[in-house]
């Protein structure tokens, strides 16, 4: 939208320029009267020209045709402020599961809840509340199966483990985004969006110097401001494509069906979002990750679903 402006500043530019070069080089003295006269008539029409110019730009400002110079393109707050709830829709075929077509929409260019369905590629992800006595033996696993995943953390988890968050760096995951305080992010106001973001982003770069741009809105609640929002900060926002109610720690399914679950519903490029409070996942994990490996799935860095 900001190239008819930019075009009509270079041409006004250019008109002020030649009536400029066309007084200076008007020859003085005896017979150029006729001349000086068809100079003067010619920098009026310019200065009509360049008149007219400046009135299309403060009209095209006028009409909204032109974000505001210091608008990034953002929605304003007020646009929009519904919540949209993140959900999938699951099949028993081990084929990649669907979601609602306006989430897809919203998506393209601003994040993922899937990787390429012709890919075997597959993409853990674990998300960080707080820490329930598991991540390091999560992190332990990981490690010894050679699997990256990704680790979504609030404010309080890097503030109360910064150790862990080092080790997750150090051994080579992505840390990803979970919000400051873990707030419905469609509620906020664009400011708000930005700083529940940007305290994180700070905290984990002054501990480990890593520079996050994967962002898990919490509760999966978001919608298409939040997504523009995000990506202006160079987020991407993630979502999943397997989920299970494992969050509850007064009521973990326990090892078995944590397994069974993960291994009924994988699909090629599954995004599977498991919470590293439960305890049910974090005694399944190993055989796990076994169990998908002897299928041929391979467990993928968040990094790589941005080139499939």
């Amino acid at each position: 939208m900001r190239r008819p402006f930019i075009v009509l500043l270079i041409v006004s530019l250019v008109l002020n320029i030649f009536m400029i070069y066309r007084l200076f080089t008007t020859p003085t003295g005896s017979g150029s009267n006729d001349r000086l006269q068809k100079l003067t008539e010619e920098v009026l029409a310019l200065e009509e020209e360049n008149w007219q110019l400046k009135e299309t730009i403060k009209a095209l400002k006028a009409q909204n045709e032109l974000p505001p110079e210091d608008n990034p393109g953002l929605p304003s707050d007020d646009q929009n402020r519904e919540v949209w709830s993140w959900y999938f829709k699951p099949n028993p075929s081990h084929t990649p599961p669907g979601t609602d077509d306006r989430f897809l929409k919203h998506l393209q260019g601003k994040g993922y809840y899937l990787g390429n369905p012709q890919r075997k590629k597959i993409y853990l992800t674990f998300d960080e509340g707080y820490e329930n006595g598991h991540t390091k033996q999560i992190l332990d696993i990981l490690k010894n199966n050679n699997v990256t995943a990704a680790f979504f953390v609030t404010g309080d988890y890097v503030r109360r483990n910064p150790a862990l968050v080092q080790r997750m760096v150090a051994e080579g995951h992505i840390v990803g985004n979970h919000t400051a305080t873990h707030p419905s992010l469609p509620t906020l106001s664009n400011e708000e969006i930005k700083e529940e973001i940007m305290a994180v982003h700070r905290a984990v770069e002054d501990l480990t110097g890593y520079q996050m741009s994967f962002l898990r809105p919490p509760r999966g609640e978001f919608n298409s401001r939040t997504l523009e929002v995000a990506k202006s900060l160079g987020y991407d926002t993630v979502f999943w494509s397997m989920a299970y109610q494992d969050w509850d720690v007064n009521r973990q399914p326990g090892k078995e069906a944590a397994y069974r679950y993960v291994a009924n519903n994988i699909h090629n490029g599954a995004v599977i979002l498991l919470h590293a409070v439960s305890k049910s996942n974090t005694e399944a994990l190993d055989d796990i990750i076994h169990k998908l490996k002897s299928q041929g799935y391979v467990f993928a860095s968040l990094e790589e679903i941005r080139d499939d």
